[in-house]
């Protein structure tokens, strides 16, 4: 009985020293149950919404026009010249230039965040990937969120990421079609 006794007892101790008390609470993880559900830490996703409209132009007009004469004459001890030269050279260009472009882009788009910065602010990332009658598109997004940018539904628009980096690239024939040829090039670097 004794030895029951004693056996309990170490039993006991042993199992008291491993069972340490843990706290179920972990302040990195910890969302209150009457927290709205707005991304803020590692690996929770946000929605982008991508509006953008972007248009650009150039124009330019250059007119040069230039004039240059020069005259010689030589004598040697008679009032009547015996040798003598006359140049000149006339140039003008004139030449010119206009380009313009627009384009839009919108989009949905979830996103990971990849870091959260000291300042709070989140870093995101991430692509979507679609294929739509055997052309590929694909959008790729980066930048950095402000907290309060996040809207109640978990979403933000492409305007209030900063250092926003956003690709949208296709493939396939259509894309193809629209790149000049070789030969195209070819006859750029002759100026033809």
């Amino acid at each position: 009985m004794r030895t029951t006794s004693a056996l309990a007892a170490i039993l006991f101790a042993v199992t008291a020293a491993s069972a340490a008390a843990q706290s179920l609470y972990d302040p990195k993880t910890f969302r209150p149950l009457t927290a709205d559900s707005k991304a803020f830490r590692t690996g929770d996703i946000v929605t982008i919404q991508i509006v953008e409209n972007a248009s650009a132009s150039a124009n330019a007009d250059t007119d040069l026009q230039r004039s240059n004469s020069g005259a010689a004459e030589m004598h040697f001890r008679s009032p009547i010249p015996i040798a003598g030269a006359r140049a000149t050279a006339t140039g003008q260009f004139d030449g010119g230039g206009q380009t313009a472009r627009t384009g839009q882009l919108l989009a949905t788009l979830s996103v990971s965040v990849r870091d959260v910065l000291p300042n709070g602010d989140l870093l995101v990332s991430g692509e979507q990937l679609l294929v739509i009658n055997e052309e590929q598109q694909r959008i790729d997004v980066e930048g950095r969120v402000r907290p309060q940018d996040i809207s109640d539904q978990n979403t933000v628009l492409s305007n209030r990421v900063a250092d926003a980096r956003i690709t949208y690239v296709g493939e396939g024939d259509i894309a193809q079609r629209q790149k000049p040829a070789w030969w195209h090039h070819f006859l750029d670097l002759f100026g033809l």
